[in-house]
């Protein structure tokens, strides 16, 4: 249900609501919070929240810090970890300087321009995300160790796969938040789990990729143990994707599929810095499920873009190469720029590659574009790119460039 702001008003004062979390991300996609109480929930929405963004990353320094949070109160849900005795809700939040306008490294706003854009162009995008996660015992003192929760495999059951209760009591949980998860199982690792969403508008799906994170975090803290996001928290086991599964559907009966998929191929070298962000993304991908190659197919797991065997509304493109340390809100407006540029340009792509990249020759893979094999490599060509530099606001690419 989206809320208007009489309905939130009257939410906190029927429901008892004692504690309102304005929640906000930094230039990283890392989410951050100011509480309220319910007094200050009207001013909050007609004049914004101050709050100091100098040591916020990617917000700049001391010089113009102050900045203001402004509840979307579409986005109001309660947060069921929490106590009802006491009851605490979420709300996310636009950011604007004093002055009103709105802040350059806000880059959930630059989500709503992305989609915008497209409904402009009479295009309609939508997200589904699958993000995977390790569950870490923690030592005597609660701090994580490296020991996985359990050692089951791929799709393995209970008793082997001790996450299932972890796994319920989040889908569970994300479930009473309004959010709906699709579908859940034990991956390959040791203590690794997927849980997958079912698509929704971009915006709704970023916010539910940030939450998920959130969720699933305070769940395994409330279990005793440690949920870890990284791309590649062991070094013998598989990493930890983000498949970010897209469609898109326009007014004019064509199929804009293939057209999308030349415009992400087209520009994903300069797009890989902000879905890769870190050291570690690295060492993930082109092995395990992770691509290392430009190139897509139908089906095959071994591709940057995969086309599922999927029909009707259900038909889409998954992009594998993301991991849990991107920021939602970037990438999804990434690629939805890229898409729209595919499509404008009339872009086809090239020939699929249904081959096994893990198994292929060496003299196959010689002719393939490569992934930036480093993030010094990926940081170098979103400098260089000039799609990055259009779609982008300078602070943002500086905190991910540092140039």
């Amino acid at each position: 249900m989206k809320y208007t702001k009489d309905e939130v008003m009257q939410y906190v004062e029927e429901e008892g609501v004692k504690f309102i979390r304005l929640a906000f991300c930094d230039v990283y996609g890392r989410q951050k919070n100011i509480s309220i109480m319910p007094g200050e929930l009207a001013r909050a929405f007609s004049d914004g929240i101050a709050f100091d963004a100098s040591a916020i990353a990617g917000f700049g320094g001391e010089v113009r810090s102050d900045l203001l949070l402004h509840p979307d109160p579409s986005t109001l849900a309660g947060l069921p970890w929490r106590s009802e005795n006491g009851r605490v809700v979420r709300m996310f939040c636009d950011i604007t300087h004093p002055d009103g306008t709105p802040f350059e490294a806000d880059t959930r706003r630059l989500l709503k321009e992305a989609a915008a854009e497209a409904e402009r162009a009479g295009c309609t995008f939508a997200f589904g995300a699958e993000m995977e996660f390790y569950l870490f015992k923690t030592d005597e003192r609660g701090e994580p160790t490296r020991e996985p929760y359990d050692h089951a495999g791929y799709m393995d059951i209970a008793p082997d796969d001790r996450g299932e209760n972890v796994r319920r009591e989040i889908c569970l949980t994300l479930e009473q938040m309004g959010i709906r998860p699709e579908s859940s199982h034990h991956e390959e690792g040791p203590g690794q789990n997927e849980i997958d969403f079912r698509y929704s508008d971009p915006l709704t799906a970023a916010d539910n990729a940030v939450t998920f994170r959130a969720v699933v975090q305070a769940i395994a803290a409330r279990s005793g143990l440690w949920a870890d996001f990284s791309p590649k928290p062991l070094q013998d086991s598989p990493g930890s994707g983000l498949h970010v599964n897209l469609s898109v559907r326009t007014g004019d009966g064509e199929d804009p599929m293939p057209r999308v998929i030349a415009g992400i191929l087209r520009e994903i070298g300069g797009i890989t810095a902000f879905l890769n962000p870190c050291e570690e993304s690295y060492l993930r991908l082109g092995g395990n499920k992770a691509p290392g190659y430009v190139t897509w197919s139908t089906e095959n797991r071994s591709q940057l873009l995969r086309v599922p065997a999927a029909r009707g509304e259900y038909r889409r493109v998954e992009l594998r190469s993301p991991d849990p340390t991107a920021n939602p809100y970037l990438a999804f407006a990434l690629l939805i720029h890229a898409g729209l540029a595919g499509i404008r340009a009339g872009l086809e792509p090239p020939a699929s590659v249904d081959l096994n990249l893990y198994a292929a020759p060496a003299q196959v893979l010689a002719g393939l574009e490569r992934l930036p094999g480093t993030l010094d490599q990926a940081r170098a060509a979103a400098a260089a790119s000039a799609f990055v530099a259009a779609h982008l606001p300078a602070p943002v690419r500086a905190a991910y460039c540092g140039r």
